[in-house]
């Protein structure tokens, strides 16, 4: 099984950052997006810019979906795939033994298209999505991975239509604001 950020794990040793993360996380996801926010921009603040690469990554991945503008999303989503850039399977497996660091990148890549969709970026989108085709073979069939899968080709259609509507089913505070 290969695992995302997104995908709940239980790690092979104890991560006092990695828990504060998904604490902040579910925070995030039980409505209070403001707390969330602030609890993972302290985390940042204590990570920095050249701290742990897996925590860089996670945090910037899911700060980058408590962000209804695109622009202040688009800035964390370049944080999370330039951390994962910097980090090791070696790292990845220490969290977790099932955790691939090419299992991040469609996701990573699927959350850029998105943020330059919105922002009317449509050549950026069309590279972004490309560049997720071409890591979704990292992804298991299952689940998560279907729904990566699906998004991409949500987005791609949307991207083709020059269409900079939020998605309904983009995770964060925008499908809340959009389905609800």
């Amino acid at each position: 099984m290969t695992t995302t950020p997104e995908t709940p794990t239980t790690p092979a040793t104890p991560d006092p950052v990695m828990e504060a993360i998904a604490a902040a996380v579910v925070e995030g996801h039980g409505g209070d997006t403001a707390a969330a926010r602030r609890r993972l921009l302290e985390l940042w603040a204590s990570i920095g810019v050249t701290g742990d690469a897996l925590h860089r990554c996670s945090l910037a991945h899911h700060l980058a979906d408590l962000y209804e503008d695109p622009a202040q999303a688009l800035a964390w989503d370049i944080r999370a795939l330039d951390a994962a850039a910097a980090l090791t399977e070696r790292r990845a497996q220490e969290h977790h033994a099932d955790l691939s660091v090419a299992g991040f990148h469609p996701s990573l890549h699927l959350n850029l298209a998105d943020c330059y969709r919105r922002l009317g970026s449509f050549e950026a989108a069309a590279e972004h999505i490309d560049a997720a085709r071409e890591h979704l073979h990292a992804l298991p069939r299952a689940p998560y991975g279907d729904m990566i899968r699906g998004a991409v080709e949500e987005v791609a259609e949307a991207v083709a239509r020059q269409d900079r509507t939020p998605r309904s089913s983009a995770p964060g505070p925008v499908s809340a604001s959009v389905s609800g």
